[in-house]
């Protein structure tokens, strides 16, 4: 059963806290000392009522891989992950974060080598979802507990650690809520709005993430049964991969505004891509909110300040505070010899003019 937690957002306290200054550099690998420690823990875990600071986790080696440093996203729940379990009590010396550099033959090497060190836990955010079921035989293997984030393995692999009774799971957000809420903000503001060629239909361009991650699907896919939904038809005028990448998505939108004048809305599977496109928007002489209307997912501080001013429609808050503690204490669950159910989730936050400014002063 899905361990469902409270969104940090949700939880007052969350409103005080601050990421701290930490380095977010493009090297293989984080060095020790560069993660300043962060705000107390407001989230549930799944075993619940823990009191995680031990002292007997300084001597505790955490390996950690990340798909990829340069990700935005990544870079805020990696350095609030460090952080916090430094706060917690590990040694930043023995909490290590490689750059898997968005190459899965890479990723597995380092948690070969992760193994050999003799890590007693390891986290990884996977480059290809499809590569799970190696990647858990691997630690498991090695008999060493794993906690998966962001990137969710399917229902399939999933289901091998419930049968085997593995200490492996899973912590992030359902993405389907995410593209759901994308395509609310867009169905909020009604068909009159938003219908300005007044053809019956809305519009659209998708730009799509890494079509290998199942977030990208699910963001495509439930922003747009949003709509259906809500009662609306829909017409999409194209789609294209834009990788989670800004400049992709700007050199795509680009080209599909030429193509279709009549684009009323631009959906992005991330707030990169979505300040990638509004960049097109602009140069194509649109004005967002006017003539045309732009979502994203993320609530990344830049496109937080875009909502605030009016350049996006709207984006929704991917809780990298909330994950990144959860990934951690799911991971000192298993080093204590506790268990974790293998789904630990959270929620989404949707964000529009409304309640921008209170997110980015969280975040910020």
């Amino acid at each position: 059963m899905k361990n469902k937690l409270v969104s940090i957002m949700m939880v007052a306290a969350l409103m005080v806290s601050m990421i701290s200054g930490c380095s977010s550099g493009n090297t293989n690998n984080e060095t020790a000392g560069t993660e300043q420690t962060s705000t107390e823990n407001t989230t549930t875990t799944s075993t619940g009522g823990n009191d995680v600071k031990a002292a007997s986790l300084l001597d505790k080696k955490v390996g950690i891989c990340i798909y990829q440093f340069d990700d935005d996203f990544m870079a805020l729940f990696r350095n609030e992950l460090k952080s916090y379990m430094v706060a917690q009590g590990f040694s930043a010396d023995n909490v290590s974060i490689v750059d898997s550099e968005g190459n899965q033959a890479v990723q597995t090497a380092q948690i070969q080598d992760f193994i050999k060190d003799g890590v007693d836990v390891l986290i990884v955010n996977p480059v290809n979802t499809s590569s799970a079921s190696d990647i858990t035989d691997l630690v498991v293997g090695a008999n060493i507990p794993l906690v998966y984030i962001n990137r969710e393995p399917d229902n399939k692999e999933e289901q091998r650690w419930r049968d085997n009774n593995w200490k492996v799971c899973y912590v992030g957000c359902d993405a389907r809520q995410s593209g759901t809420y994308q395509g609310e903000i867009i169905s909020d503001l009604g068909m009159d709005t938003i219908d300005m060629n007044k053809n019956g239909k809305v519009d659209y361009i998708m730009i799509q993430g890494d079509p290998e991650n199942i977030d990208a699907q699910y963001r495509t896919d439930f922003s747009i049964k949003a709509l259906q939904d809500a009662g609306m038809d829909v017409n999409c005028l194209t789609s294209g991969v834009g990788n989670w990448d800004k400049q992709q998505a700007k050199n795509l939108v680009a080209d599909a505004l030429e193509a279709h004048p009549e684009t009323e809305v631009v959906f992005c599977n991330n707030d990169a891509m979505a300040l990638g496109a509004l960049e097109s928007i602009e140069d194509a002489g649109r004005t967002v909110g006017t003539d045309i209307y732009l979502v994203g997912v993320d609530a990344l501080v830049e496109a937080l300040e875009d909502v605030i001013d009016g350049k996006m429609t709207g984006t929704v808050f991917n809780d990298h505070f909330s994950q990144a503690h959860s990934a951690a204490d799911a991971a000192i669950n298993y080093i204590k010899g506790q268990s974790n159910e293998n789904y630990i989730g959270c929620d989404y936050v949707k964000i529009t003019s409304d309640n921008a400014q209170k997110i980015l002063d969280a975040v910020k």
